[in-house]
């Protein structure tokens, strides 16, 4: 079966200068919960670091229910292209931890976050951290050590209660709003985007990429104070065949190249852009939006048979996947490769794929949050050409026999299954 990371159970504080690998077995076990919600004790950490205040950092906070990932990449490539210094701390990773931090574009090293997690290990005392939350005092410790002109941070889970959301942003944005994590957020929109909209600050622009906005988000907007700027109202963007227009309070771009990455997001990108450096030429941010690429995001690996890997593991993400797959495979056979956590929404996933899927092989993830194969199959109808699986290796290795050269796969339904199958594929000979 394909293992998601669970609690381990060596609680040995590592040795100087440890490989990283060491260190990261034992943050998995220091903490009895993988999501323990809430700021009171990261922040306690963050203070005694010197961390609640980046200095003259500005500082970007993206939260969401689908689309911060894409939000930030680019938003990190239009600011890198004006000669900006930026960090961006994103979660989680695909393949590798280091992925987690990212300065001017390059992963941080091993040897920095040993070092970093040498220091947090220091300073925290009897006070117990997750894993997520040691990963983002990390990334704050590398990015006030590099002096950087832009800090971006990718909220982990919601928003009010995240980890990110001890440092106060210059700008808060918030993509969509969509139910997930219901367990921790609520299962109704309006509970979700109170939750969302908690990284808002007073006086600072909250940009907010959602068209179907919930009364929540207004109403946390007006309580703190916020200054709203949303979609459809302080900013709007219409697409005509291959191109697209933005009209904004600083912008109005016109005939812009459609992005590789979703519209609606580049489209927030803009206005955070307007808001933070309304100085960036026309130029700079037609290039920054339609070079940007994010792993795992409609992200193609192979031309043919035609391979895509798309982190969608939700209703609102598995929607917009259909939008986008659907004039790519018409007239196509598609074969979908799909594993989930067993808390997410399968009945509400699955389900949707499914009229553009011509065969599914069903995977099963290990841990405390896998779902088995057998589960994702009672989602679908009676009727759908199905397969089980135990693990990616063994699913993939009967679907390869199965492809031709015009065949599509998509595989999707969680990043453990996404990342579990670039790695296979990476050692793939057939495909090398």
């Amino acid at each position: 079966m394909t293992t998601v990371p669970s609690e381990q159970t060596s609680l040995t504080v590592p040795s100087a200068n440890a490989p990283l690998a060491q260190w990261l077995d034992y943050l998995l076990s220091i903490h009895p919960t993988e999501i323990d919600m809430g700021l009171t004790r990261v922040s306690k950490v963050a203070a005694r670091l010197h961390l609640l205040d980046l200095g003259p950092s500005k500082v970007v906070t993206v939260g969401g229910t689908n689309g911060k990932g894409t939000t930030c990449a680019m938003l990190e490539n239009i600011l890198r292209l004006s000669g900006l210094t930026v960090g961006v701390y994103s979660s989680p990773h695909m393949l590798k931890y280091n992925e987690r931090v990212r300065i001017n574009g390059q992963d941080a090293s091993d040897e920095a976050f040993v070092a970093a997690f040498e220091q947090i290990e220091a300073a925290r005392g009897e006070i117990s951290l997750t894993f997520f939350e040691y990963a983002t005092l990390a990334g704050l410790i590398l990015f006030k050590a590099a002096k950087l002109d832009v800090v971006i941070l990718e909220v982990g889970l919601g928003g009010r209660l995240d980890a990110t959301n001890m440092i106060d942003a210059d700008i808060s944005v918030v993509t969509s709003v969509d139910l997930d994590h219901e367990a921790y957020l609520g299962n109704t929109r309006e509970l979700v985007g109170r939750e969302k909209a908690g990284i808002f600050r007073q006086g600072r622009p909250a940009i907010v990429g959602e068209p179907n906005l919930p009364h929540t988000v207004n109403d946390v907007a007006q309580d703190v104070g916020a200054k709203l700027y949303r979609v459809g109202e302080e900013f709007s963007y219409q697409q005509d065949g291959q191109t697209w227009d933005y009209q904004g309070q600083v912008f109005s771009l016109k005939q812009l190249s459609l992005p590789t990455l979703p519209l609606p997001n580049a489209a927030t990108v803009i206005a955070i852009v307007e808001h933070g450096w309304p100085h960036i030429t026309a130029d700079i941010i037609a290039k920054g939006i339609s070079s940007a690429r994010l792993t795992g995001r409609l992200e193609q690996v192979n031309e043919q048979p035609l391979i895509l890997l798309d982190v969608a593991h939700n209703p609102h993400a598995a929607r917009f996947l259909v939008k986008q797959l659907t004039p790519m495979v018409t007239g196509k056979r598609v074969f979908a490769l799909c594993g989930m956590l067993k808390d997410k929404d399968i009945a509400g996933v699955l389900p949707v794929v499914s009229p553009l899927i011509d065969t599914w092989y069903l995977v099963s993830l290990q841990g405390e949050r896998g779902a088995n194969a057998s589960l994702l199959r009672q989602t679908l109808a009676q009727d759908t050409k199905a397969h089980e699986f135990d693990d990616i290796a063994a699913a993939w290795t009967a679907l390869k026999a199965q492809i031709q050269p015009d065949d599509v796969v998509i595989v999707f339904g969680s990043f453990y299954t996404v990342a579990g199958f670039k790695s296979l594929f990476k050692q793939d000979n057939r495909f090398v």
